[in-house]
């Protein structure tokens, strides 16, 4: 099998059967910023909290969640019941704003529905929630009129999106976290960027401008503004839940590609800081550095990782060294069970099961999951 095919493999996510859980989960409590601000805790009880978990945005069809949830929500029910038996505790949701928005200040009722549902499959299961918005991956579900705004006002909309999920959720304590959205940009130049998204990886947009002109601003203030903007949206409806951003490691403010979203300087209005990291073949002590240097005073997450471009020995050691830098890692999970992959003949499979023992083997060492 090509690398290609591989890589494609491991953007994709299969549908999960359903399994039983093993007993009733526990209340979930609510997950806070520790008291010496390096990790998490439980309120009321005190206990640390290690992320440790999954990102699960779509299927092997490439189907965002939004695409499945109203007809095959048994198939949802059953993915998250898997991935808390393999030994996550959080799960990474994306949604994208032009299935929650219908217009500039219109939330979509049944798409707020249908998530306050997810909240409850997630309390139900006992999985906290890292629930990622505004996110444009297909551009098919862009809305023209969203295209067509201008800064402030695409801004202003973002706000309400914002809003409305926050007060969907504002009650929930499966929610660990807002994330703001994956992966944001903020220009550079003037006249240079005609496109809010940034270029595609396959079907999908990841990487998003929150400004097309730089227009003589510093790019980490324009960063600071919008966070603000949308931090400020969120606590006027919840001011319990965490807030952070999804940030590639290129947003470091080093010589050559940046985003413009230093953590140093955009780390105000932010509970915790995430970052995307894919150590590569003979650079894990690089990728370790670029880690470290996300540490500005505030818990860091891995919310974005996978032995895609690292032999799994090598990244077993990124996670290893990680530990003394981040307080959770977030992986991914492509909805094969455990046991169907280890009576695979596949390569692919055979990679995706390596990959999950490595995620139990350093779930059960750190002691967030059960031996």
């Amino acid at each position: 099998m090509s690398l290609q095919t591989l890589l494609t493999l491991a953007l994709g996510f299969g549908l999960y059967p359903a399994i039983a859980l093993a007993g009733e989960p526990k209340k979930l409590e609510a997950v806070r910023v520790s008291k010496d601000g390096k990790g998490f805790s439980l309120e009321p009880s005190g206990k640390k909290f290690t992320p440790w978990g999954f990102n699960y945005d779509h299927d092997a069809k490439g189907r965002l969640i939004e695409d499945y949830w109203d007809g095959e929500w048994e198939a949802i029910q059953g993915d998250f019941a898997e991935m808390k038996a393999i030994g996550a505790n959080v799960v990474r949701v994306h949604i994208q704003f032009g299935k929650f928005m219908i217009d500039t200040n219109k939330p979509n009722a049944k798409a707020l529905e249908r998530l306050a549902k997810l909240l409850k499959l997630a309390e139900e299961t006992g999985l906290y929630i890292d629930l990622t918005g505004l996110g444009c991956y297909h551009k098919k579900d862009v809305p023209e009129w969203y295209d067509r705004l201008n800064e402030s006002d695409r801004w202003s909309s973002q706000a309400k999106f914002w809003q409305a999920v926050a007060t969907t959720c504002k009650n929930s304590p499966a929610i660990f976290c807002y994330d703001l959205m994956n992966e944001p940009i903020s220009p550079a130049g003037k006249g240079k960027n005609t496109d809010w998204l940034g270029p595609a990886f396959g079907d999908k947009h990841f990487v998003q401008r929150i400004s097309l002109d730089q227009a003589g601003r510093k790019r980490t203030d324009i960063a600071k503004a919008w966070i603000k903007q949308l931090a400020e949206a969120i606590r006027r409806v919840d001011d319990k839940h965490l807030i952070t951003v999804g940030l590639v490691d290129w947003s470091l403010d080093r010589p050559g590609l940046s985003s413009g979203f230093v953590p140093k300087e955009i780390a105000g209005d932010l509970d915790f800081l995430c970052v995307h990291i894919y150590p590569e073949k003979g650079k894990v002590k690089e990728a370790i550095e670029t880690l470290e240097a996300f540490n500005v005073g505030k818990p860091v997450v891995i919310e974005e990782t996978f032995p895609l471009k690292a032999p799994i020995d090598q990244f077993e050691d990124f996670l290893i060294q990680s530990e003394k830098h981040a307080a959770g890692v977030i992986g991914f999970y492509w909805g094969t069970p455990m046991a169907e992959l280890k009576k695979s003949k596949t390569i692919s499979d055979a990679f995706l099961r390596v990959w999950l023992e490595v995620f139990q083997k350093r779930g059960k060492a750190m002691g967030v999951i059960e031996q």
